[in-house]
């Protein structure tokens, strides 16, 4: 059965900007094969639109690559290099959806992913939190979106090999959008 809108409690169709001061766009990947190590990026900033119907719905977002935060200043300025990111070539990696469907009583996401000149589609699976007003008067959405992509299809192969056998990275990257979108008014 497909979800309605009017199923969702407080659904408003309308364009909503992403309230970064309130958001999330965090990695993980295998470290040492034992692992995992975690950053997000600091700096990002998206459009959702939500339709009447709510699987017409659509979203782009940006991500400012230099803006790495792993908690630890030598692997972010590593990360930033030509190695992995290479923040001075491209600054930014995007996503712009394609589609929305449903996937049981929860939502995907799928759209284009693009990340050092590389463009994939990926599909983010969506957990919905809910609509409500903030103490400012703001309505408010907030989800989480979670997806895993294979590093080397976007160009990122550096790796090194371990005394113990295998390598210090492994190829799958998830990431975690934790986001709060506020409705625009007019």
């Amino acid at each position: 059965m497909t979800i309605t809108a009017e199923q969702i409690p407080g659904y408003r169709a309308g364009t909503w900007v992403i309230d970064q001061t309130h958001s999330e766009v965090s990695f993980s990947v295998r470290h040492l094969a034992i692992s995992k190590v975690k950053g997000k990026f600091e700096r990002f900033g998206g459009t959702i639109v939500t339709a009447e119907n709510p699987l017409d719905s659509t979203v782009e977002a940006t991500v400012e690559v230099a803006s790495i935060n792993t908690n630890q200043a030598d692997r972010d300025g590593h990360l930033r290099t030509g190695d992995f990111f290479a923040a001075e070539e491209f600054p930014e990696f995007t996503f712009k959806s394609t589609g929305v469907r449903q996937n049981g009583s929860d939502f995907a996401v799928d759209g284009d992913l693009t990340l050092r000149g590389v463009t994939k589609p990926v599909t983010f699976a969506f957990e919905f939190g809910g609509f409500g007003a903030d103490a400012y008067g703001n309505f408010k959405a907030g989800f989480t979106a979670t997806t895993v992509v294979n590093r080397e299809d976007f160009g990122v192969q550096w790796n090194a090999p371990l005394e113990t056998g295998g390598l210090l990275l492994g190829t799958d990257v998830t990431i975690t959008l934790d986001v709060q979108a506020a409705l625009q008014e007019g």
